[in-house]
C-alpha cells in the first residue's frame, strides 16, 4: 500500500512540475513582460524617440520664425514671406515657383 501511495505521489509531483514549467515557459515568451513584448516595446520606444526629435526640430523652427516676426521685426524675412504668399516681385524681376515634395 505504501508503495502504491509513493508512486502516485511521485506522479503528482512530476505532473505539477510539468504544468509549472509549461506555465513559466509560456509567460517568458508570450506574457505581458515576456521576451516578445520586450522587443515590441523596444521598437515602439525607438520610434517615439525619433518622433520626439522631429517634433523638437519643428518647435525650434517655429520659435525662430516667431522670434523673427515678433521682437525686432526682420524686414528681410518679412519680405520673403510676402513674396512667397502673394507672389509679388519687382517690376523687372522674374518669379519661378518651385514646388517641394514633403
Amino acid at each position: 500500500m505504501k508503495f502504491l501511495k509513493k508512486i502516485l505521489s511521485e506522479k503528482k509531483i512530476v505532473l505539477i512540475n510539468i504544468f509549472l514549467f509549461t506555465y513559466l515557459l509560456i509567460n517568458f515568451f508570450d506574457g505581458e513582460r515576456g521576451a516578445l513584448a520586450y522587443y515590441k516595446n523596444k521598437d515602439i520606444k525607438q520610434k517615439l524617440i525619433l518622433e520626439k526629435q522631429i517634433l523638437n526640430e519643428n518647435i525650434k523652427t517655429i520659435e525662430k520664425k516667431n522670434k523673427l516676426l515678433s521682437e525686432n521685426v526682420d524686414l528681410d524675412y518679412l519680405e520673403t514671406i510676402y513674396r512667397s504668399k502673394f507672389l509679388v516681385g519687382k517690376s523687372d524681376e522674374k518669379i519661378y515657383i518651385i514646388k517641394h515634395e514633403n
